[in-house]
């Protein structure tokens, strides 16, 4: 196996932060582009049921684990993903203010999560595709935090995001050890199960975003000409992916492991304004003023 080159952060759950989410934020938060927007939006509605998977997944083998630190460190991955859960809640109501069916939305997600793949499939599997989409959202994290196309957003909704890639990339192993060490998940499923979310977390954004279109009152062309400008946007040479698809593509190495991937100086650069000034706005500000 690959040595580790990183240094890990401690997990840290930060709880009662205040990113002025009541504020009068715009409905196109992110350079005035509905696009770009709703990207984050859709997103943004698909965390909390997330969380709450994740969670009951990783808790499955929690009786099995007698490492005091792994288990330590499960106990706080759930404190995390748990305010992740409320804050995003607390965004999402915004959304639901505007026309966007949020709670449709998390039912529909609920049935699918809880209701199929939590009764069907195996505990293995469910903590495997635990495993694969923190991978997603770790890269994401990772990448998303060097654009310097996030200055053009709202301090606020960029804050929350800010906030939330620190405590993903913080908790990055915590699934993937536990599916390794304990569960002991095979290469075959871990695979599998990165290639169906690979597949479905995206399908079901998109699914969100045409939906959310519609309730900003786009036509068909206006819809037609938002997504062939988006997904360029996207997966253009040079766009907001490209810079995370080798780090992407590390997960199916057969001796890949978290923490070998992923720049951490924007985490540090976040970490230190937070503890200067206990306010997540201004660390957030402080990461993007240096992308």
């Amino acid at each position: 196996m690959q040595a580790e080159v990183q240094t890990r952060f401690p997990i840290v759950p930060r709880q009662n932060l205040d990113f002025g989410l009541d504020g009068d934020i715009p409905r196109f938060w992110f350079d005035n582009d509905p696009f770009k927007s709703r990207f984050f939006d859709a997103m943004s509605t698909l965390f909390p049921e997330g969380e709450k998977f994740f969670i009951a997944c990783v808790r499955d083998f929690r009786d099995r684990i007698t490492d005091p630190e792994l288990q330590q460190q499960v106990a706080d991955f759930t404190r995390q993903e748990g305010q992740h859960g409320m804050v995003h809640t607390r965004f999402n109501n915004r959304l639901q203010a505007q026309g966007v069916r949020v709670d449709l939305i998390l039912e529909k997600q609920k049935r699918i999560m809880f209701g199929f793949f939590r009764k069907r499939c195996s505990a293995e599997y469910t903590l495997a595709q635990t495993a694969a989409a923190e991978h997603m959202t770790a890269i994401m994290a990772h990448g998303f935090f060097e654009d310097p196309q996030l200055q053009a957003a709202d301090p606020r909704v960029r804050a929350m995001y800010a906030w939330h890639a620190v405590e993903e990339i913080e908790h990055k192993a915590v699934a993937f050890d536990v599916m390794q060490k304990i569960a002991k998940v095979g290469y075959f499923t871990r695979v599998l199960a990165m290639l169906q979310v690979s597949m479905s977390f995206p399908l079901h954004v998109f699914m969100i975003m045409s939906r959310m279109f519609k309730v900003d009152g786009f036509s068909f062309s206006q819809r037609a000409g938002l997504w062939m400008r988006g997904l360029w946007w996207l997966y253009k040479p040079g766009g907001l992916y490209a810079p995370v698809i080798g780090h992407y593509l590390a997960y199916f190495k057969p001796g890949f492991h978290p923490w070998q991937h992923g720049q951490v100086d924007s985490n540090t650069r976040w970490l230190d304004a937070f503890q200067r000034t206990g306010d997540p706005i201004a660390a957030g500000d402080a990461v993007y003023a240096e992308a």
